[in-house]
């Protein structure tokens, strides 16, 4: 597993960050699949962003913001772990 060191300055920078890594890993064309994205709420809280990509014959990856950790944990399509980032700061979240 990798780790890697990251400055993202907002949210869209950050779906932007996570489409292009978990294409990279599977060698799949960046924008051609769709990017799912839900809130993770803890204590009533929001805790984290959890975000699917739905590739060819049903391949999903995913990737997990932890607010709390301030870090992207990325999964492939067999749910093992392939890289941690940690954000240098929080992106700006939209009002």
């Amino acid at each position: 597993m990798q780790e890697a060191d990251e400055r993202i300055p907002d949210v869209d920078a950050l779906r932007s960050y996570v489409n292009h890594t978990l294409c990279q890993y599977d060698n799949l064309e960046v924008g051609s699949f769709s990017l799912s994205e839900r809130p993770v709420w803890v204590a009533g809280r929001l805790g984290a962003l959890h975000f699917c990509l739905h590739g060819p014959r049903m391949l999903r990856l995913m990737a997990i913001w932890d607010l709390a950790a301030n870090r992207i944990l990325f999964y492939g399509s067999r749910g093992e772990r392939f890289l941690v980032t940690q954000l240098a700061e929080s992106p700006a979240m939209a009002a």
